[in-house]
């Protein structure tokens, strides 16, 4: 599969556990923080520089992903029931073919969108279920760079 990261138009991001190393931390008043890699952003950015759109669809309503998405200038969906509505529509936004879409998860809740789209890649610490879904998992784990792993493999498949 790494050959054919040349073809992939969209990449389309889960937020927990892709971004994020699926733990959340509550303070007593409720806030919740969660911890992202930095390095993350800059392969969002590389991609985003040849032409490639990233965008983050999320289960969760929270503002973290609003704040880490605006930060990282990429559009967003939460609070998003059916994973796979959500890519069909992010593909017909960007005009881009569903086999040139790279959707990156973790869990059951991203098997739909695996489904469907022509690149289904997981972090390496997925749950297990999904790991029959996806054509490729990265070596990094979710919030340790698994995004930026992806997004160099299709940077540099494409220079």
């Amino acid at each position: 599969m790494k050959s054919k990261f040349s073809d992939v138009r969209l990449v389309l991001l889960d937020f927990d556990g892709v971004i994020t190393d699926n733990y959340v931390y509550v303070s007593e008043n409720g806030t919740e923080v969660v911890k992202c890699n930095r390095s993350d952003g800059i392969g969002i950015s590389r991609i985003k520089k040849i032409g490639i759109q990233c965008c983050v669809i999320s289960s969760e309503k929270n503002s973290v992903v609003e704040i880490r998405c605006k930060k990282l200038n990429i559009p967003f969906k939460q609070n998003v029931k059916n994973k796979e509505l959500a890519v069909l529509e992010f593909c017909n936004e960007y005009k881009v073919d569903i086999k040139n879409t790279l959707f990156l998860g973790n869990d059951i809740n991203d098997i739909p969108a695996f489904k469907i789209v022509g690149f289904p890649v997981a972090v390496s610490d997925a749950y297990p279920e999904v790991k029959k879904y996806v054509s490729y998992e990265t070596d990094a784990k979710g919030g340790q760079g698994a995004v930026r792993e992806v997004c160099d493999l299709i940077f540099n498949s494409n220079k």
